[in-house]
């Protein structure tokens, strides 16, 4: 696989990945100016020319993927004998600055119900490098006609056509973001408890009153889940501050919260991270 078939499968899998180019060389050097590879957690695709420069940069790129970063670096790898090498000396007597791009995971939201207020929320998210998920059982709010304005967007656009949602919410990868806003209490309920089963999703967040919560919470209680898991669960969603219940309007307000649940966790590592409230 080279550098560039690396890199879209990492984004397919949603995984986090350094892309390392040879910036700009002076001198002799193992490769020139342009030289890319790849490096992952356990994999590294391509070569900017070995020894001791690629050693270093592929451990400088997993101390980067370790730690969550967005910033991209920049060093520079002297190929003489004088220079101090951690992993062999390389003497070919000329100098490489390398850059250091991370490529993290695009953030994963799943929606289950794309009625009215999930429909507009996909259109909106759709326009974002995210890993977008809608699940539904009904056919018509599936159709790829009606879809066909969120699918065109930069978005990675999955559609999930299930009888039960909770078989999806199991398969979502740990940080992603639920939200909850079915057609069916019942299947509300069954994501919600779901979902407290999951203690490494980003947030969850169910549409309703504070009524609807009041009762759903009282279930959860019974089902055995402690305060602490329900307490995971945000009702309602959405900005407390935006008023109205458009459905175009609810899916704004809990948009805007959502971008702010991606910037306080970047990395989607943290289970705890913040929601939301809208009715």
């Amino acid at each position: 696989m080279d550098w560039l078939a690396a890199v879209a499968q990492l984004r397919q899998d949603g995984v986090f990945g350094v892309l390392v180019t040879v910036s700009a060389v002076r001198g002799h050097a193992p490769r020139a100016a342009g030289a890319k590879m790849v490096v992952g957690a356990d994999h590294a695709w391509g070569t900017i020319g070995g020894g001791n420069v690629e050693e270093c940069a592929i451990e400088r790129a997993r101390e980067l993927i370790a730690a969550g970063a967005t910033d991209v670096e920049h060093f520079t790898s002297r190929l003489n004998s004088h220079e101090r090498a951690k992993h062999g000396q390389q003497c070919c007597g000329g100098e490489m600055e390398l850059l250091l791009e991370p490529l993290p995971p695009r953030p994963t939201v799943a929606i289950f119900g794309v009625g009215h207020v999930g429909f507009e929320l996909a259109r909106i998210l759709s326009r974002l490098e995210v890993r977008l998920h809608l699940v539904d059982s009904r056919a018509e709010q599936m159709d790829e006609l009606r879809l066909s304005s969120i699918t065109e967007g930069p978005a990675l656009v999955q559609a999930h056509r299930v009888l039960l949602g909770e078989s999806v919410l199991e398969k979502m990868p740990p940080g992603a973001h639920v939200l909850i806003m079915t057609h069916d209490h019942a299947e509300d309920f069954a994501l919600c408890d779901a979902a407290v089963r999951r203690p490494d999703l980003g947030s969850v967040g169910l549409i309703g009153s504070s009524a609807k919560w009041s009762r759903f919470r009282s279930m959860l209680t019974g089902e055995g889940h402690s305060y602490a898991e329900i307490a995971r669960i945000t009702c309602p969603i959405g900005g407390p501050s935006i008023s109205g219940k458009e459905p175009a309007v609810i899916a704004i307000s809990v948009a805007a919260e959502l971008l702010l649940a991606f910037q306080s966790s970047a990395n989607l590592k943290s289970p705890d991270a913040e929601f939301i409230r809208a009715e």
